[in-house]
């Protein structure tokens, strides 16, 4: 995962940024709002996501964050209740994630001397990973595949595969036989 800082002034935003955004509140707010597992709650969600959701997966509102236009969800992700997705740097979120509630994927952060700019670093989460309940994942980490990140972790440093975590900063507590797995 290329792990370059991007840095974004917000000061700096365009017309059309800052449209983006407008229309990107709407869309959650239209989503968070829509009766679940309806036509109408389906078409809310294609709206806010496009192509970025990919087949099978389903995200259960309701959601926040911003620039979810660079949230990319692979095939069968279930992304449970109040998720919040701090986007700006990229997440993506290969297949057959589990995401808990009340999760946070936060791929940018505020300049210390600066909070009108914006750090921004991506988040990777691995094919077959599972996110615990109120665990938080920092901007530049990545989550290794069929790992657990345990409820209300904070996850600073990127996680190995088959690897669990826990705690706060996030430690690795054990190790998953890779065998037990479907290939």
């Amino acid at each position: 995962m290329n792990c370059e800082e991007e840095r974004v002034d917000m000061r700096l935003m365009t017309p059309e940024e800052t449209e983006l955004g407008r229309k990107q509140a709407q869309q959650i707010h239209r989503l968070n709002h829509a009766l679940p597992m309806t036509p109408e709650y389906a078409e809310a969600l294609k709206d806010l996501f496009g192509e970025n959701l990919g087949e099978g997966s389903y995200v259960a509102a309701p959601i926040n964050g911003a620039a979810l236009d660079r949230l990319k969800i692979g095939k069968n992700i279930y992304i449970n209740t109040n998720c919040l997705a701090m986007s700006r740097g990229g997440v993506t979120i290969e297949d057959d994630v589990m995401i808990a509630a009340n999760a946070s994927l936060i791929s940018n952060n505020h300049d210390p001397y600066d909070r009108q700019v914006l750090t921004c670093k991506p988040v990777l989460i691995q094919k077959g990973a599972w996110i615990g309940a109120g665990a938080t994942v920092l901007p530049g980490v990545s989550v290794g595949k069929y790992a657990i990140v345990a409820a209300s972790a904070v996850v600073t440093k990127d996680v190995p595969d088959y690897a669990v975590v826990a705690g706060s900063p996030a430690k690795v507590i054990k190790m998953l036989d890779p065998e037990k797995f479907e290939k």
